[in-house]
């Protein structure tokens, strides 16, 4: 089961990621390299599969949100390098969760739960409409406000659901 953890800051460079001798693959790897203003460093590998929320195109100079599986192997170097699977743009009054969420739509860090409205949109990664239920499962939610309470509750913007 995929553990999702998060790290933010602003991309101080993009650079090319080389992965080994796979003829055709040279551009399509990269590697983000993130502070957070506090002296952490991350360097995310891109790869074609990391899903980045409204299709946004990051630069040099962004404040991004990258999310990645905490029970995935790294390399022991310094800075951490962390494959994303997510990438979140910031945007003012809209805030991005990668979790689990269990039947009552709450987080798996129960921080958040979710009130569905019929309006809210609730898609595939490719943007097709999930017909499903998305209970019990991993997914991307595009928020505004919260609530005060613990858990937060929130009616989402958008779901974009995880499909294994």
């Amino acid at each position: 089961m995929v553990s999702f953890l998060s790290f933010s800051g602003t991309v101080t460079s993009i650079s090319d990621f080389p992965i080994g001798q796979n003829a055709g693959s040279e551009g399509c790897y990269t590697l983000f390299t993130v502070d957070n203003g506090y002296g952490n460093i991350v360097n995310f590998v891109v790869s074609p599969t990391t899903y980045f929320v409204d299709q946004s195109i990051v630069a040099v100079g962004d404040r991004i949100t990258g999310f990645y599986d905490a029970n995935a192997p790294v390399p022991l170097i310094y800075p951490p390098q962390y494959r994303a699977l997510v990438m979140a743009k910031d945007h003012p009054y809209q805030n991005v969760k990668v979790d689990y969420f269990n039947r009552q739509l709450v987080s798996s860090d129960g921080m958040l739960q979710l009130n569905l409205s019929p309006n809210t949109p609730i898609v595939l990664q490719n943007g097709q409409a999930f017909r499903g239920d998305p209970a019990n499962r991993n997914l991307i939610v595009v928020f505004g406000a919260t609530t005060r309470s613990i858990p937060a509750q929130t009616t989402p913007y958008k779901i974009i659901v995880l499909c294994p």
